[in-house]
């Protein structure tokens, strides 16, 4: 299949590696230094343990993804309209078009700009960038689909190159979900600059982040999101399972980039204020995130 990941971060790297080594088509959008070490090298795809270069195409510009049977959108929640507005001239109505980004309504505005239904997918994997054209996979890999009349083609697709993906008729409550576990440790991660394992042995930690999850259930309840499963279960688990992964927005803050805490925290916020339900440990959380953006680079 000729797939474009758009977005060529942590993210879509990883998954656009995953696909390229299991024989697909894959050219990836990306920053020009990105782009121009993977057109050289190839794109390094990372396990700890093992190493191997993967053959893409890569391209700073958005028409190369023109004529992409699948679409894989890995861009920050706070660039969905602009990288949406990009795209959209080059792809048809045919192309299947899938949102790997943090938050719940990504799809729904991505969809919007392009005038076409948007898969909307939640995404449980631990990467980072180690260099140009270098990802590292610290964990897991999962994806969770919403359903649709592509899913399952898109599943078929995916599952063979090592893509572990599950197709769930409860699309929003599994978006929150994954947004609940985001309000519980990006912040702390951003504000702190520690991984996941460390975080949480700072004393109250979890106390906080047990608040900061209560809040959210809450604002999901009176929005009436059935959020699935065992919420804090998992969150307790992300610490055992990706003990040295440092969150997107600590990895943003930490290159003095902007972060997505508007769309995590923040969305937790707004909602509650929508609906009448009090989030302090969420605002507290949000305020000290957007009191670090815009310092330098540590």
């Amino acid at each position: 299949m000729k797939i474009a990941v758009m977005g060529a971060g942590a993210v879509g790297c990883y998954y656009g590696a995953m696909l390229a080594r299991a024989g697909h088509d894959v050219t990836l959008i990306g920053r020009p230094n990105h782009v121009e070490a993977m057109n050289r090298d190839g794109l390094l795809l990372d396990f700890g343990t093992s190493q191997e270069y993967v053959a893409v195409t890569a391209a700073s510009d958005a028409a190369a993804i023109a004529g992409a049977e699948l679409v894989l959108f890995c861009v920050k929640s706070t660039d969905t309209q602009s990288a949406g507005e990009q795209i959209k001239p080059f792809i048809s109505p045919d192309t299947i078009v899938l949102s790997l980004q943090n938050g719940v309504d990504n799809a729904e505005r991505l969809g919007a700009v392009l005038g076409q239904p948007v898969i909307p997918v939640v995404v449980y994997v631990a990467t980072s960038m180690g260099g140009a054209g270098h990802v590292k996979h610290h964990g897991r890999g999962e994806l969770v689909f919403g359903p649709s009349s592509q899913s399952q083609l898109v599943a078929d697709t995916l599952r063979p190159a090592g893509i572990p993906v599950e197709i769930s008729e409860n699309a929003p409550g599994a978006l929150w979900a994954k947004m609940i576990l985001n309000c519980a440790y990006n912040a702390l991660s951003a504000i702190t600059q520690l991984p996941y394992g460390k975080l949480v042995e700072g004393d109250g930690v979890w106390d906080v982040m047990r608040n900061a999850v209560d809040e959210c259930l809450a604002v999901a309840k009176a929005d009436g999101v059935t959020v699935p499963g065992n919420v804090w279960e998992a969150i307790e688990k992300i610490a055992a399972t990706m003990p040295a992964q440092f969150s997107s927005t600590a990895q943003d803050l930490a290159r003095g980039k902007p972060s997505e805490i508007d769309y995590l925290n923040g969305y937790i916020v707004r909602k509650g204020r929508e609906l009448g339900i009090p989030t302090p440990t969420n605002l507290t959380l949000f305020a000290l995130t957007k009191l670090q953006e815009g310092k330098k680079a540590i």
